[in-house]
């Protein structure tokens, strides 16, 4: 593992050209020139919790609250399905007013109609939920841990605990989860050391994927007036997280297209990113999954005009190929999970 010296100095004392293209030339020796689209359904904007940068959470009364029926989600997902996306992401709120087991059917149907792996990003459960999903066949879960400064994430989650969300995230590797982490770049009250601290966290925890994403505020939430965060420093986050863990799965963030729609998530490519995650949620409620203001949205149109760009290819369905580098040292899976003993690691 990298020290956090390293880190720091990757994240804001190498020059960004040499930084960016450090990360591109292990990218491309670790993953090669294969972009994966996992195509996003956005099935409930319903949420118990608070957090103050967020537009879903629980005390604003603009939100207009909906939850997509299964025949909606089957719809939306097999629209991903069609135009190429390798993986389906069923994401929501922290919706505890969806009844476990009816999540669990949707995984189902999702993955027996469609073939494709799923993921799911829908916040902190109990184990024995993890377990469920796992079980009806989820093969990834998305989680952030938002920040590695405990303090910090106390201030943007009331009544939350990094220590809550870290436990969260051993319980899906527990479960035998490709697991993703991540967290936000220029958010108000951040120090610039703690982000060396999460692209070390993302280590120990042997994260499978990372999204780093700029801070976009939303008018609705006490962080309205703050400024966004920083595009390039972003970029530098997502190329120290490639150095420091070469075989990440790292996506383009929807968030670095909406502050620099003509060429951010291009340039995230060219940091080290292999991943981009269009949306498919259905156009009556797009709008309604408001996490920041001025979302942009990114369709497949998009997603494969920035593949070309960039010079890759899109992944073919399920995403497969044999992994280049050692087992210990890939975040493609971890030993404790069933994936690694395939005999074909999927990346």
């Amino acid at each position: 593992m990298m020290h956090r010296d390293e880190i720091l100095g990757l994240l804001f004392e190498t020059p960004f050209d040499q930084l960016a293209a450090r990360a591109d030339a292990v990218r491309r020796e670790v993953k090669g020139d294969v972009v994966h689209v996992r195509g996003i359904v956005e099935f409930s904007n319903h949420c118990i919790r608070n957090c103050v940068y967020c537009g879903l959470r629980r005390d604003n009364a603009q939100a207009r609250r909906y939850r997509l029926t299964l025949p909606e989600v089957l719809t939306a997902a097999g629209e991903a399905a069609a135009a190429g996306a390798d993986t389906v992401v069923l994401q929501s709120g922290d919706d505890y007013g969806m009844a476990p087991r009816a999540l669990a059917d949707m995984v189902e149907v999702v993955k027996t109609r469609l073939g494709l792996a799923v993921t799911l990003s829908v916040g902190e459960r109990p184990a024995r939920d993890y377990a469920l999903w796992r079980a009806a066949g989820a093969d990834r879960f998305l989680m952030k841990h938002e920040t590695a400064d405990a303090a910090l994430y106390a201030r943007l989650h009331p009544g939350k605990t990094l220590a809550q969300r870290l436990a969260a995230l051993r319980h899906l590797r527990d479960a035998g989860y490709e697991v993703g982490s991540g967290f936000i770049v220029g958010v108000p009250g951040q120090r610039p050391e703690s982000l060396a601290d999460d692209v070390l966290l993302v280590c120990e925890l042997a994260a499978d994927m990372c999204g780093a994403g700029p801070f976009v505020p939303n008018s609705a939430t006490p962080l309205a007036g703050a400024a966004h965060g920083p595009v390039e420093l972003t970029l530098r986050c997502m190329a120290a997280l490639r150095i420091a863990r070469p075989g990440l799965n790292l996506p383009a963030t929807t968030a670095l297209a909406t502050l620099a729609p003509q060429d951010g998530q291009l340039a995230g490519l060219h940091a080290g990113g292999n991943v981009l995650m269009p949306g498919f949620t259905p156009a009556a409620r797009r709008a309604d999954y408001h996490i920041y203001d001025h979302k942009r949205r990114v369709d497949m149109d998009d997603a494969l005009d920035t593949i070309r760009r960039a010079g890759r290819v899109p992944a073919a369905a399920q995403g497969a190929r044999a992994c280049r580098i050692p087992q210990g040292d890939c975040g493609c899976t971890s030993a404790s999970t069933d994936a690694a003993t395939s005999a074909s690691r999927r990346c």
